[in-house]
């Protein structure tokens, strides 16, 4: 540090700490004891004209971060095989990976959660949604669309009577339900409800292809006939009823 003339140069000499000033040459030095030298010399440079150049401490923080930066880059650059070079080398492939699976996987999303209620509060009917679901798929609001059209779907099996008007419904229970009665649209009929799940809770954005395969899930639920559970169970039964009367018969005949 550059001191003025007026400032106190401490100097060691063996045990002994000389402190002098600006004197003229014909006055002798003079000669204090080590500590109190030292004491001298840090009321002097505590003073603020010493220090009116010094760094905020935003400075002082942002020079210790960079400090922490190079170290690490140099520890680093001394570990990884090429040096400084070497280093650049490896990350830009990290940056390449992380890339790579960003663009094939998009970016991370909330796992589906299918707890809210497929249906708000207001009573609509199949045609109400279907047609809230074609004028959001012409502004191509496909996420919007999407979600009217599977919510028609389920309430046109309530107006069939194939499923039960029931409002704490989930996308997910009307698809397991609709399953039983559509055996034969099970799997496409939990795609759908995959697809609303993922659009309404999962952060996804739908597409509009995934809107037109619900939208012919739709139409082609309206064709469909439902298994009944007890048509199965009553066919069984006049098969049996039939089994035992042939025996009887033919008893009767001989």
């Amino acid at each position: 540090m550059n001191l003025p003339g007026g400032v106190l140069t401490l100097l060691r000499a063996g045990d002994i700490s000389v402190l002098s000033s600006a004197r003229s040459a014909d006055e002798p030095p003079l000669t204090i004891p080590r500590d109190p030298a030292r004491e001298a010399a840090r009321r002097e440079l505590s003073k603020r004209m010493y220090h009116e150049n010094d760094p905020n401490w935003f400075q002082r923080a942002l020079n210790a971060f960079w400090d922490w930066v190079d170290k690490l880059f140099n520890a680093a650059s001394s570990a990884t095989p090429g040096g400084p070079l070497g280093l650049v080398v490896v990350i830009a492939v990290v940056l390449l990976v992380v890339g790579a699976l960003w663009w094939r996987l998009g970016s991370p999303r909330r796992a589906p959660v299918s707890s809210a209620t497929l249906f708000d509060d207001r009573l609509r009917s199949a045609a109400d949604h279907r047609a809230a679901a074609e004028a959001h798929a012409a502004q191509r609001h496909w996420n919007q669309a999407v979600q009217e059209r599977m919510r028609a779907i389920v309430r046109s099996l309530e107006e069939r009577t194939l499923l039960d008007v029931r409002p704490g419904r989930t996308a997910d229970e009307a698809a397991a339900e609709a399953g039983r009665a559509l055996p034969s649209h099970t799997d496409r009929l939990r795609s759908a409800a995959r697809d609303f799940d993922d659009v309404t809770y999962g952060g996804r954005a739908a597409t509009e292809q995934s809107y037109h395969r619900i939208a012919d899930l739709d139409r082609d639920l309206e064709r469909t006939k439902p298994v009944l559970a007890n048509s199965t169970s009553g066919t069984n039964s006049a098969n049996s009823s039939h089994s035992a009367d042939q025996p009887a018969r033919q008893g009767a005949a001989e």
